[in-house]
């Protein structure tokens, strides 16, 4: 346990915390109910609405009889997972930002990563940590608490990975800018948001669907893979068509994010490189000209558009050079 607390901070003062919680800084005592602390200050309105929104549905969920094998199974039915896992060394320390129910923590948690999945809803932690009993996975911890003041240690991480996440905060730029921090100066930071382009789909499905009250959403391709699983089905649903915070961002957009926070820009996935298919999500891509990024942000209508219009931006913070930690193993 000492190596997680070591990652964790009070987020009142970013003092760092004693065996029992209590701050050795400014003295503030923090829980940990269910082994889960809790190092969340009280949020803006905005923030407590999704957050709400959430310990509702906890999102995405656990099917009924699930099991480690499970998990790795479906993760890796995506390319990106396996592209991700397969790019992060079996030693590196691990932020999950807004990790939900806790599938891709507990899924990247193999070898000998310390992995930290934190989130401002309880309830979806719960299920986390409750995931990670249940199938014996040891490498991960989860944690309560929010980017606008995260009870975590800042530059402390090998990899900070945040995705679906930024876009449901009231100003998602300075949540990246919180984000950045957390990265240790090289450290490499995976961000995925929804796409101003590659959404376009979904919201002309979510504008037919308010016509019928949504009992009836057209070629959805999640919520027909899970008609006959209701809880994630309705969590699907919520999520997509219902949430009470969107945004959606171009990949000039985040560019300038990177740029005004010192990130180096790695690569997008899918690439905005013609004929680029990497290998190791952390090589840079070959390079980065703003007409073919345009263009291919127009073809995500097609490939990503169909589950969400999520894409991935890969970046680097400044600062040393990279330890063998972040390469592959």
């Amino acid at each position: 346990m000492e190596a997680f607390r070591t990652l964790l901070a009070c987020p009142a003062c970013a003092g760092d915390l004693a065996a029992d919680w209590a701050c050795l800084g400014c003295g503030a005592r923090h829980a940990a109910p269910d082994g889960v602390p809790a190092l969340r200050l009280a949020a803006d309105e905005r923030t407590e609405t999704v957050r709400r929104f959430y310990e509702h549905a906890p999102f995405p969920g656990y099917p009924p009889r699930d099991s480690l094998d499970w998990l790795r199974a479906r993760a890796e039915r995506s390319p990106f997972a396996r592209l991700l896992d397969r790019s992060i060394a079996g030693d590196a320390r691990i932020l999950e930002m807004g990790c939900g129910t806790g599938q891709m923590s507990l899924y990247l948690a193999r070898a000998d990563r310390v992995v930290i999945g934190a989130d401002l809803t309880r309830a979806s932690l719960a299920l986390g940590a409750a995931a990670a009993r249940r199938f014996g996975v040891s490498g991960v911890r989860f944690v309560e608490t929010d980017l606008a003041a995260p009870g975590l240690r800042e530059g402390a991480f090998d990899l900070v990975y945040c995705s679906g996440v930024l876009h449901h905060t009231p100003d998602p730029r300075a949540s990246f800018r919180h984000l950045v921090r957390l990265a240790r100066p090289g450290g490499m930071i995976v961000l995925g948001l929804y796409n101003a382009y590659a959404r376009l789909p979904l919201r002309l499905r979510r504008a037919v669907g308010r016509l019928s009250g949504f009992r009836w959403i057209p070629f959805d391709p999640v919520l027909r893979d899970r008609a006959a699983e209701p809880e994630r089905r309705a969590a699907w649903l919520r999520d997509q068509y219902l949430h009470p915070e969107e945004h959606r961002h171009t990949h000039a957009e985040v560019l300038a994010w990177f740029r005004a926070n010192d990130v180096d820009y790695v690569r997008a996935y899918p690439s905005t490189v013609l004929g680029d298919d990497p290998e190791d999500l952390f090589t840079p891509a070959a390079d980065n000209w703003g007409p073919e990024a345009w263009l291919a942000q127009l073809g995500w209508m097609r490939s990503l558009g169909p589950e969400g219009g999520l894409f991935v931006m890969v970046g680097r913070r400044s600062g040393s050079s990279i330890p063998a930690a972040i390469g592959p193993t």
